[in-house]
């Protein structure tokens, strides 16, 4: 394939895109349809930059996935999305997320595509479900939020965890001060499923978490760089 910088490509399958060009952790996944601009025409040995052009993430493409682009003439246009519109699609940002907790998972670091995920991963995903984009990372997430207080949380409100330097971790608020979120094993769970703030007796996962909770924050737009 002839590549250019000045064109956007398609991914004709789900792809790995890796945080460093010897393509040794994973960063992000594109699914089937994204788009993407190559960011240099000169590759290392393994890969080439790339960056995702819904939520601008830049990441490092294996060499040998290129085949998996194709050209496209359908380039990506930011949708402006208002908040009363994402408050009328929360019930099926909700759905996605229960639906991935019954399949089969497990936490995977980079993961947005099903069934693994990592927490912002699966956040991305199931406001994406829904024509609504998040930024990449859990704490580009919290940035990108308004914040609110825990008395303030409606269901599909974002909870933010972590140090008092950074958020390192994410989950969706069902309501009732429980949420459902991709949890690692560090933490006691490989996977999704749901936790609380306020049942912390006979829960270590709830209790874990409780112990880093930082903010919370409420989608009001769609990401548009």
């Amino acid at each position: 394939m002839n590549l250019s910088t000045a064109n956007e490509y398609r991914c004709r399958v789900d792809l790995d895109l890796y945080s460093s060009p010897i393509c040794q952790g994973l960063a992000t996944q594109a699914a089937v349809n994204r788009h993407l601009r190559i960011e240099s025409l000169i590759p290392t040995e393994q890969a080439i930059p790339v960056r995702l052009c819904e939520d601008d993430y830049p990441a490092w493409l294996k060499l040998e996935d290129v085949e998996h682009l194709e050209l496209t003439t359908d380039i990506y246009q930011p949708v402006k999305i208002d908040r009363a519109v994402i408050t009328s699609r929360i019930p099926e940002i909700i759905a996605f997320v229960q639906s991935a907790m019954k399949v089969p998972n497990h936490y995977l670091w980079g993961g947005t595509v099903a069934p693994h995920y990592d927490c912002s991963g699966l956040m991305q995903a199931a406001f994406q479900s829904q024509g609504i984009w998040l930024p990449r990372d859990s704490y580009q997430q919290e940035a990108f939020t308004e914040q609110i207080s825990i008395d303030q949380m409606l269901p599909g409100d974002l909870i933010f965890f972590g140090t008092p330097a950074k958020t390192d971790h994410v989950a969706l608020h069902l309501g009732g001060l429980q949420y459902i979120h991709s949890s690692g094993i560090q933490m006691g769970r490989n996977g999704i499923g749901i936790d609380s703030l306020t049942d912390l007796t006979e829960d270590p996962v709830s209790c874990g978490y409780y112990a880093k909770l930082r903010c919370c924050g409420r989608v009001m737009a769609s990401f548009r760089f």
